[in-house]
């Protein structure tokens, strides 16, 4: 999220503000990396500058060069490990925790790159927790679309309806609802209002305290049956 805020800073032909980009950020948190690129380019008015830059990348479009800048800044600021131990979720990781003592199988969903998701994974001590790891080159359609969900679904061998997802963004639980996947949306301040409104949840599943995470998903497992924890 700083880093796409960096980014357009970086290429602005005219004043704006670190917060206005975080603010229209919370419109497009989730999508592909060309979705939230292209949006900001058009928004922030930075085609031209873009433009002048698109030879310096080898890239024949501005939103690539878009992207290209903003990874500088996304690598420069998770140079250092500290910068992603200190923005775990531990909740979250409690739940999955729980779900691998439970002998769950166990799944992550995202469109982030699949070097990049290695790099936090090894980082957390996380990436022999997964029994399948699905990142954005291993479907053709981002989130909202339900692609990579039932990728997940079909390489851990459970049916969709069987499957429990925590998501943080709308687009995110757009796509797990259209899959026919139960949801918990564990918000965050940027997602917080999109995933309220998207009015796709039962508000008893969308969990805006972090610490109610657990107790949420036990109350879940619990209504469907599952075996799991």
């Amino acid at each position: 999220m700083l880093s796409y805020a960096k980014a357009a800073i970086e290429l602005c032909p005219h004043d704006i503000r670190e917060e206005d980009v975080l603010a229209e950020f919370k419109n497009v948190v989730g999508l592909s990396r060309r979705e939230v690129s292209e949006t900001l380019v058009k928004n922030f008015n930075l085609t031209e500058k873009a433009e002048e830059r698109m030879s310096e990348f080898g890239v024949g479009s501005p939103w690539q060069t878009f992207v290209q800048v903003r990874l500088h800044h996304y690598e420069e600021m998770l140079a250092d490990p500290e910068v992603i131990r200190t923005h775990q979720w531990l909740h979250n990781l409690a739940i999955l925790e729980e779900a691998r003592r439970s002998n769950c199988q166990t799944g992550l969903a995202t469109m982030s790159q699949c070097a990049q998701t290695t790099r936090v994974l090894n980082i957390l001590g996380l990436h022999s927790a997964f029994d399948f790891i699905a990142t954005c080159y291993d479907v053709e359609h981002g989130k909202p679309d339900p692609e990579i969900y039932y990728l997940v679904s079909d390489e851990l061998g459970v049916p969709p309806k069987e499957c429990l997802v925590l998501e943080d963004s709308p687009s995110g639980v757009k796509a797990a609802v259209v899959a026919g996947m139960w949801c918990v949306a564990v918000t965050t301040p940027f997602t917080r209002q999109g995933i309220h409104d998207l009015g796709l949840l039962e508000e008893r599943w969308i969990v805006d305290d972090s610490d109610l995470v657990v107790k949420v998903v036990r109350e879940m497992v619990e209504e469907r049956g599952s075996d799991c924890f």
